[in-house]
């Protein structure tokens, strides 16, 4: 935010559970988007075709997601994200 104090951003918390819900603004300005990707030392060049959504027309906008195993867990009242994961990943699982 210009105040440079604040962020356009959002969470739902939920007690004994966490984040479900995150969201914020997207950066517009090309201006300050350049000048954040200069400060973390980053290449504007890899970042061309995002920039150019910027440099050719943008408003500005918003997005969010949803937690999909942690609203499982809100709606059944399972203690453990570990057992609402539908495609769990551990040790010696993938094949590549």
């Amino acid at each position: 935010n210009d105040d440079k104090k604040t962020v356009a951003a959002m969470d739902v918390l939920v007690p004994h559970l966490g984040e479900l819900v995150g969201g914020s603004q997207r950066e517009e300005r090309l201006e300050v988007l350049d000048a954040r990707l200069e400060a973390a030392g980053m290449n504007k060049d890899d970042y061309w075709w995002y920039r150019d959504l910027r440099r050719y027309g943008s408003v500005p906008h918003s997005g969010f997601g949803v937690g999909f195993e942690r609203l499982v867990m809100l709606c059944t009242g399972v203690q453990n994200i570990r057992d609402v994961i539908p495609f769990p990943r551990y040790v010696g699982h993938a094949s590549f």
